[in-house]
């Protein structure tokens, strides 16, 4: 089901009850917001009922094992960790408006009303992207970043591994061993990628291509910045990522708590509507963005250098 047919669904029929979807639909509109964004496909979603609350965390130890007495209990019983995460989301909306007059005379007809609801519910992915990694609350005054705490603000603040780039002189092979060497042994697997902005990612496709080794020829020939892996970790690119910032981690580490609650109301009736000619639209959601174990992801920040030679 497309979001516009949701849309369509819920104005129909349950506008009058404040175009709340239901668990499913919220389900599938939350996922579909996210297909423009490559690591939003990859991270953690928690759908919840309450806008506080906790998630869950089951871990084991290591080395459980113990050697067998035949016919003996010795009472040793391999133990489970339990743990939570905190989250509190936080109430967001984008509202935007169509005048009936574009509505009749745009070349795009009488789907014009669907092609906006769709570039709206794309941009809504992109954002809630965006604000999940980079959001600030002490940045009060811009009106976007300061609506919540992202990812990196948390890991910066938190008990996680940052390493600072200020002192490199060079980009290459190196940078990417000094953060890896920070990320503990136990979380080290084959789930980790590397995030960054694209134009870093391209630094390291540049820096490939200089060596005269197949991964150079593989760069240059189609491989791309998706197909870079820096130590055998793939590359997944994030717009909204300055080009001094790289993080380390399993994407399923990070994750974005939303409610049942989402709303998507549209109305042609009310005074404004009337006098103005437009439609109206707008969608709610709480959300929030948490990190199930900062022990378990790297932040290099203040990488400013270029040069790519070893």
């Amino acid at each position: 089901m497309r979001n516009t047919e949701l849309i369509n669904k819920i104005d129909t029929g349950d506008l009058a009850a404040g175009g709340i979807l239901l668990p499913e639909q919220s389900k599938k509109f939350f996922k579909m917001t996210f297909e423009a964004t490559p690591f939003s496909k990859l991270h953690r979603k928690e759908q919840r009922a309450a806008k506080t609350g906790e998630i869950d965390k089951i871990a084991i130890g290591g080395r459980l094992l113990r050697k067998k007495i035949e016919d003996t209990d010795d009472n040793y019983r391999a133990g489970v960790t339990h743990g939570k995460v905190e989250y509190s989301t936080v109430a967001v909306r984008l509202p935007w408006e169509i005048t009936e007059e574009t509505l009749r005379e745009n070349i795009e007809g009488e789907a014009y009303e669907d092609l906006v609801m769709g570039m709206m519910t794309t941009q809504l992915g992109i954002d809630l992207e965006d604000l999940h990694w980079n959001g600030d609350s002490s940045l009060v005054a811009d009106p976007f970043l300061s609506v919540n705490d992202g990812w990196l603000k948390k890991m910066s603040d938190g008990a996680t591994h940052v390493v600072d780039c200020t002192a490199d002189t060079k980009f290459n092979k190196s940078t990417f061993f000094k953060i890896l060497s920070e990320l503990p042994n136990k979380f080290r697997s084959d789930k980790l990628r590397w995030m960054m902005s694209p134009n870093r990612a391209l630094n390291w496709v540049e820096y490939l291509t200089g060596r005269s080794t197949g991964a150079g020829d593989a760069a240059l020939n189609g491989g791309g910045i998706l197909g870079a892996a820096p130590l055998g970790i793939p590359i997944v690119p994030i717009p909204s990522f300055g080009d001094d910032t790289i993080v380390l981690g399993d994407p399923q580490n990070f994750v974005a708590v939303w409610t049942y609650n989402i709303r998507i109301r549209k109305t042609t009736e009310g005074r404004e509507a009337v006098m103005q000619d437009k439609r109206f639209y707008v969608v709610h959601l709480d959300d929030d963005p948490v990190i199930q174990e900062l022990d378990a992801c790297v932040l290099a920040n203040n990488l400013t250098a270029t040069t790519l030679t070893d």
